[in-house]
């Protein structure tokens, strides 16, 4: 479904990503794992188009975002990028929830904009998402009535609203305390239930270890190694082995 192949990404000439390679089946849970400053969220901006690569190509499916031809990274057309990216969604650690709105206007607003959705449409839909996290009650609230972990749970039902293909995470629970850590987990456990693609960068390990259909462990901004839960937690890969221990 996924494609990326030998991405590469510089900032102020400090070469961040050296040529990571990954495909992401449909149906499939990927937990991206590495210590910080490996390259792990700017492998996921790229994937987004948050950030231009310097070298590589991506695609989903049979739409190509870039490629590398004679040296040069050359993009796909913005009509065509535009219609990629609506294809893929996003979920912050930061939460990024639109401070001056409700929890369902923040739900509805994409889809009528972007995508046309009469109202009375995305409301239906933005309510069955909010049951879906357990948050139909907090429908008129606004952000700062909420929780770290209800707040996060907002931002998943609104990235969901736009029927992303795929959905990435980076570091959703980085900021919550472990009871609030574990309503999004829950929320994210049940997305995998229902086979939603997901790629997410996360140090929580308990969660790769029992979710994640595979883990790929990145350090220096290049794969280290990746594999199923099991072997990744079985690996004799002295750096695979050491840094799990670290963090589990």
């Amino acid at each position: 479904m996924l494609q990326a192949v030998n991405i590469k990404k510089k900032f102020n000439g400090l070469e961040v990503l050296r040529g990571v390679s990954l495909i992401i089946q449909r149906g499939e849970v990927v937990a991206l794992i590495g210590p910080s400053g490996s390259g792990k969220s700017t492998f996921l901006r790229c994937v987004n188009q948050l950030e231009k690569v310097d070298g590589g190509f991506i695609a989903l499916d049979e739409d190509v975002m870039c490629r590398t031809e004679e040296r040069k990274v050359r993009y796909a057309d913005e009509k065509s990028l535009r219609r990629i990216t609506l294809r893929m969604g996003m979920v912050f650690q930061g939460f990024h929830l639109f401070p001056h709105m409700t929890v369902m206007q923040n739900l509805i607003d994409a889809p009528m904009t972007v995508k046309k959705i009469p109202k009375a449409e995305a409301l239906e839909k933005g309510s069955a998402l909010l049951h879906k996290v357990g948050l139909s009650d907090k429908a008129a609230a606004v952000p700062c009535q909420l929780s770290g972990g209800q707040a996060q749970r907002v931002a998943i039902a609104r990235a969901l609203c736009m029927e992303p293909e795929i959905l990435c995470f980076d570091e959703p629970t980085s900021a919550l305390d472990p009871e609030l850590t574990q309503e999004v987990l829950s929320v994210i456990r049940d997305l995998a239930k229902e086979r939603m693609t997901m790629l997410v960068v996360t140090h929580e390990m308990g969660f790769a270890r029992d979710v994640a259909d595979r883990i790929v462990l990145m350090e220096d901004g290049l794969i280290v190694e990746e594999g199923t839960p099991e072997a990744m937690f079985s690996s004799d890969n002295p750096r695979t082995r050491k840094f799990l221990r670290t963090e589990d």
